[in-house]
């Protein structure tokens, strides 16, 4: 029997995930999944907020209540000028993912993005990573984090990004061209694109490197995509391990839940959500 109270009512607590554009995100699917399963009364929204809007709008939704946020590109290092705090893991990837209300109506600033992507990571295609070396594409939001993540278990961090002086931040710098990341991608255990490319592609962007893969290594590309990306695609067509950005997006999106709700993420709930938006 179909459950006759209204919802959302007024006593719904409201958490959601803001970027621009936000209209792709699959963490509604995933978080309302999550809601429902442990009967909880939250409600989880995609809100599109313009890079000028940043700042006010994270301020009047923690006045308004809300119980926490997502973080996406581009907003990822602008909302911390609306923070009360910051945690240990932004403090040093300086770009933060889950905002959490501080009890004093504002939010403080959390980073899950480093640790859902070193779950993903192991649980998919576990790799030892002490000593070995990892070609980054990108240096952006996201980027940081994993560059974080990387750095914490002793890999060898190298970066290609189209402004090198943004890719030195991070690690030592590679060259942005095919002949450059091919190398480098030959010569590296774990290969990430940090990038948006691949979003909305139906073939793998040039711009990554592909013949440099193959057997014994893995590719990570944090774009997700349902059955993944084309780029993941090729790399195991040449025999390499890859893990899907739809896994980090799962345990990002499981810590931040538990950080605003105080409970135990249903990981197959959640999972079965983002399966059927996909």
């Amino acid at each position: 029997m179909a459950d006759p109270r209204p919802w959302p009512d007024a006593a719904t607590r409201l958490a959601a995930v803001i970027g621009w554009p936000v209209g792709h995100s699959l963490s509604p699917a995933m978080h309302n999944a999550a809601f429902r399963a442990l009967g909880l009364n939250w409600a989880y929204l995609a809100l599109p907020v313009p890079p000028d809007r940043v700042v006010e709008s994270v301020r009047g939704l923690a006045g308004a209540g809300c119980g926490g946020l997502n973080v996406t590109i581009p907003h990822k290092v602008a909302v911390l000028g609306a923070c009360s705090a910051v945690s240990p893991a932004v403090a040093a990837i300086g770009a933060a993912n889950t905002l959490v209300p501080d009890g004093a109506g504002g939010f403080r600033a959390d980073n899950t993005d480093a640790a859902g992507f070193l779950r993903a990571l192991d649980e998919c295609a576990p790799l030892h990573l002490d000593g070995a070396e990892v070609l980054l594409v990108g240096a952006g939001g996201a980027a940081r984090a994993v560059a974080f993540a990387l750095r914490g278990r002793g890999a060898r961090v190298r970066v290609a990004n189209r402004t090198p002086a943004r890719a030195a931040e991070l690690g030592d710098p590679v060259g942005f061209s095919p002949a450059d990341l091919d190398r480098a991608a030959g010569r590296a255990a774990l290969v990430v694109n940090a990038t948006s490319l691949g979003l909305g592609r139906d073939d793998a962007p040039p711009e990554l490197p592909l013949a440099g893969l193959g057997p014994g290594q893995v590719a990570y590309d944090l774009v997700y995509r349902p059955g993944g990306t084309p780029w993941l695609a090729a790399c195991a067509a040449r025999g390499a391990r890859t893990v899907d950005g739809l896994e980090m997006l799962l345990h990002q999106g499981a810590a931040a839940f538990a950080q605003w709700t105080g409970a135990e993420p249903p990981l197959a709930a959640m999972r079965a959500g983002l399966a059927v938006r996909t």
